[in-house]
């Protein structure tokens, strides 16, 4: 071996170095990502506080339009879904593969009927008369407005409907996003057990961004279904 071969092999990193340095640009990557996600959801969620202090007349009395136990059950759900996945990083990272796959499936199902529950609430308002443009003419929602217009906030209808719909439905599109990409590490890392206890970046990361979703969420359950 040249004195220069052995010269560029000695400078080359060892393999724990490369491996610390590739968890290093994932986790950078997400919190760069989550950053403006941060911006993204300060904008939805300043706007929609803008609009209702500057709205002509009151929003709708909590829990006479939307469905506030079932969206607690649903809220309940999503944090024991970020439950699950500190508890899924703490298998792997004990080297527990086991544990691994039950916690991180765990997760997925959560994940997975948060937005099954959010899809039946939907239906549900639809069905009832309450639309992105204010409640449906001839609908049941549409006649209670009108017997109760403050009770039901008749006279902002399209601006409740347009913030609530745009606010939910992008953390659902969020959450569904999440749960496609940790049923796709499930499926391509933690059952062939790729995953080891000096080698799981993939959970910490994903971990990361759920966590992130879930605290988003906290705050919309509770600006836009309790106050």
């Amino acid at each position: 071996m040249t004195h220069a071969a052995v010269a560029a092999s000695a400078m080359r990193p060892p393999f724990p170095a490369e491996r610390g340095v590739d968890v290093y640009n994932k986790k950078l990557g997400m919190w760069v990502f989550l950053g403006s996600e941060v911006m993204f959801f300060t904008a939805l969620i300043g706007s929609y506080v803008i609009l209702r202090f500057g709205a002509p007349g009151p929003w709708a009395l909590p829990g006479k339009v939307l469905n506030i136990p079932v969206t607690a059950f649903n809220t309940f759900l999503l944090i024991c879904s970020s439950v699950s996945m500190v508890k899924a990083y703490a298998a792997i990272a004990n080297g527990d593969q086991k544990w691994l796959k039950i916690w991180f499936g765990l997760t997925i199902l959560c994940g997975a009927g948060f937005v099954a529950v959010q899809a039946y609430e939907y239906t549900h308002l639809i069905h009832h008369g309450f639309l992105p443009s204010g409640y449906r003419d001839g609908s049941e929602l549409a006649e209670l407005a009108a017997a109760n217009p403050v009770m039901y906030g008749q006279a902002v209808a399209g601006l409740y409907g347009s913030t609530f719909f745009t606010m939910t439905g992008f953390h659902g599109f969020h959450v569904t996003c999440g749960v496609i990409s940790m049923l796709y590490l499930y499926v391509t890392r933690v059952l062939p057990g790729k995953y080891t206890k000096d080698d799981h970046a993939g959970v910490e990361v994903v971990g990361l961004y759920w966590h992130f979703v879930d605290l988003v969420w906290i705050i919309l359950f509770t600006i836009v279904y309790l106050i």
